[in-house]
């Protein structure tokens, strides 16, 4: 990956859209390999088969982060010393690779905003954290096989009111699992750096 290559633009993968270009902000979310079971997903496609595509299409992102902040699965992140791992992996190629505006290691899954460079597409950047993290946290605990699920949800960002409302749903996450009372509490994310660095917007990225 220290090759710079072409971005993708909009392709698919496994049913799922991805939009790639260079200087574009994302949001991405990957979760752990057993946080959510395939026969979760396919129960709530059933469900959901008589909505519209843009009603589905939220109904199961909503059902997908209430299931996620449920804590469900082996939570290994949610170890100190396996969240330092992850956390030290995005922070590696920070300003090299990509610009990272904000993060947050929950204990099943991972939310990051961030700026991808130009020569570094989002799926190569997305192949290299979770590849040297899987790697990392199996040795550290002992096991081998998936670590991460294959797939990850990205979405572009539109304009300064989209870029506000993901870094406020990004940083709150913690809180709104229960896991602390306030963002800058929870060790592995950015609102913990807030008072060391100034807080990002989108007219500094643009």
């Amino acid at each position: 990956m220290d090759t710079p290559r072409p971005h993708l633009g909009w392709h698919s993968r496994d049913s799922l859209p991805h939009f790639d270009q260079p200087d574009l902000v994302q949001a991405i979310t990957f979760r752990l390999a057993d946080s959510l079971p395939a026969e979760v997903l396919q129960q709530w496609e059933v469900e959901h088969r008589k909505l519209g595509e843009n009603r589905r299409d939220l109904e199961r992102r909503r059902r997908i982060e209430q299931y996620l902040d449920a804590g469900h699965g082996a939570c290994w992140p949610g170890q100190p010393e396996i969240a330092q791992v992850v956390e030290t992996a995005l922070l590696h190629f920070d300003g090299a690779r990509y610009r990272l505006l904000g993060w947050v290691v929950m204990p099943n899954h991972v939310h990051v905003l961030a700026e991808m460079l130009p020569g570094f597409p989002l799926g190569d950047v997305m192949y290299s954290w979770k590849a040297f993290t899987a790697k990392e946290a199996n040795k550290i605990l002992g096991r081998s096989g998936p670590f991460w699920q294959r797939e990850y949800h990205d979405r572009y960002i539109r304009d300064g009111d989209h870029f506000a409302k993901a870094m406020r749903y990004l940083e709150d996450n913690p809180v709104k699992a229960g896991l602390c009372a306030a963002p800058e509490d929870w060790p592995w994310g950015s609102a913990r750096r807030r008072a060391e660095l100034p807080p990002p917007s989108i007219q500094s990225v643009l």
